[in-house]
């Protein structure tokens, strides 16, 4: 057993962890990155899954990284390329017809369904880009924390408030209400406010239930399909591309970052406990770490990069742990209703739709054609634990990048939604894995004929899987479900917005926290800000 002092120790080598361990090492600290798994990265990573196949394991897309961290860590300088997807999404439809979105292209494709839905497009798109704007402000901002601990520390939380005030006034009126609107309504109701033709609405549709389990038709699937528009790619609003190497490529970048700076990271060394410490009758406060490998380890900062589930039950004991946040962490809603696999193919799919090879196979293909599939999906993974026919989005990275297979040859990244993050009646994932990915796989064959007899290999992850494998609670690709009640302010819980944890001591970089899930690095980059601000007054 030894002992070691830093400055500050990161729990979890996920890309917002090294986010946050970089700003912390060039402001000056001493800093520690330990990471359970053997590999950095957490759930942006590329794996080989079949020989000579290489792909994204679990995160598989880009569009959500924050231009101000990639220019911040250099990344392009430590290695990173992204492209363009050459359209945005495709969708085959059983009739034989699509829909193909992209720059220039869009209201085109819409007109060969209606041409009043075309001609309601541009203000549908002129109204998410204003309120996307304001998003885009504040993710990089902690959120107004609610706090009853008198005037000292309320004045920082109402100038904030005040801020944030100032940025939505300045939308009209209209989207202000719109912004309120998406908040609590579901995509369904949003969507149908503009559109009345099928395939339009499921393209847009499908951004509300990605990663969220539930029906398209759920009150506040709007805003996760807002959460998914405020991205960019290569300055492009909007835009969705593929790093060159698969999403490992992104947190390798990261982690070279890290390391210039001279962060210390440590692979195959996971946390078992944090050490919290007690003095009379004072709160305890978080001092230290103690490994997988029985290292007791010292920091002024404790910073987790986990579900903040996962920190308040697993990593601290329960006796530590403030009763309100007990019985917050009791009720932390997870589960994403996400089913992920990746296939070796020996040629590239064929749709029904559109046979030829062409810009469309480098589109996110999604196979739900209208809402209506999408909220049977649901209704179906509730019932039975799974879809029988579910939603598959599906991506071949190798169209862009062809680091990713051998020649001729090719991968795909398939996103597979509904199933139940556990399933009924005590049936185990172990047991079902391979039973639902024949489904998912079937279901591609239907609008691609011949993609089952193409498949050369393939990687399964069920919920469980993710749990195992990343510490995705339930499966949840964003640490915690982006309903009301579990977005800003509240998230993970009032009075603990601001990145700081429960106890002195303690802080949350994950995406747990504001701004929520996804490949952003925004959480790693406000945490950092705070706890950089903390430790220099506490010197």
């Amino acid at each position: 057993m030894s002992s070691q002092k830093y400055d500050a120790i990161l729990i979890g080598a996920g890309h917002n962890g090294l986010v946050c361990a970089t700003y912390l090492a060039k402001a000056g600290l001493k800093v520690l990155v330990l990471e359970r798994r053997g590999v950095v990265g957490g759930a942006a990573v590329t794996e080989e899954f079949h020989p000579g196949f290489r792909n994204s394991v679990a995160a598989y897309t880009v569009s959500l990284l924050q231009p101000k961290v990639i220019r911040d860590l250099d990344l392009e300088a430590h290695g990173l390329k992204i492209v363009m997807r050459k359209l945005n999404n495709f969708l085959p439809l059983p009739d034989g017809r699509y829909l193909a979105t992209g720059a220039g292209r869009t209201r085109e494709e819409v007109a060969k369904f209606s041409q009043r839905d075309a001609d309601r497009l541009p203000e549908y798109e002129r109204r998410l880009d204003a309120i996307a704007d304001v998003l885009r402000a504040i993710a990089l901002e902690a959120p107004p924390n609610v706090t009853d601990a008198g005037w000292l520390k309320a004045l920082p939380e109402l100038l904030r408030a005040g801020k944030l005030g100032r940025q939505l006034a300045s939308i009209d009126p209209t989207l202000r209400t719109d912004l309120l609107d998406l908040f609590a309504i579901s995509a369904a109701e949003y969507l149908e406010r503009f559109f009345e033709s099928d395939p339009i609405k499921a393209v847009l549709g499908f951004d509300g239930i990605v990663g969220n389990y539930a029906s398209p038709y759920t009150p506040g699937s709007a805003y996760v399909l807002l959460h998914h528009v405020f991205g960019e790619v290569n300055g492009v609003k909007g835009a969705w591309g593929h790093a060159i190497g698969g999403m490992g490529a992104i947190t390798q970048a990261m982690a070279k970052a890290a390391t210039a700076a001279g962060v210390e990271i440590r692979v195959g060394e996971g946390v078992r406990e944090v050490i919290v410490e007690r003095t009379g009758s004072e709160p305890g406060r978080a001092v230290g770490v103690v490994s997988e490998k029985s290292d007791v380890i010292h920091a002024r900062a404790i910073v987790a990069n986990v579900n903040p589930k996962l920190l308040y039950e697993r990593l601290i004991a329960r006796a530590a742990v403030p009763a309100p946040v007990q019985e917050r962490m009791a009720n932390w809603r997870c589960g994403s209703g996400t089913f992920r696999m990746n296939v070796a193919l020996s040629e590239l799919p064929r749709f029904t739709a559109l046979p030829e090879p062409g810009d469309h196979l480098t589109a996110g293909i999604i196979m739900a054609p209208t809402l209506d599939y999408m909220d049977r999906a649901y209704l179906d993974a509730r019932q039975y634990g799974w879809s029988k026919e579910p939603i598959v989005e599906m991506l071949i990275p190798s169209t862009l990048d062809d680091s990713l297979a051998p020649a001729g040859r090719h991968v795909a990244s398939l996103f597979c939604q509904h199933v139940a993050p556990e399933l009924p009646n005590g049936k185990s994932w172990d047991e079902h894995r391979d039973e639902v990915a024949d489904v998912m796989i079937a279901t591609v064959d239907r609008f691609a004929p011949g993609f089952k007899a193409s498949v050369l290999g393939r990687q399964i992850k069920s919920p469980l899987d993710l749990e195992r494998d990343f510490g995705l609670i339930g499966g949840d690709i964003f640490h915690g479900a982006l309903s009301l009640n579990q977005l800003f302010s509240a998230r993970p819980m009032i009075g603990y917005a601001d990145y700081r944890g429960a106890l002195p001591g303690l802080y949350l970089c994950g995406a747990g926290t504001h701004p929520g899930g996804g490949v952003t690095g925004a959480p790693g980059h406000n945490a950092a800000k705070v706890i950089r601000g903390d430790l220099g007054r506490s010197r």
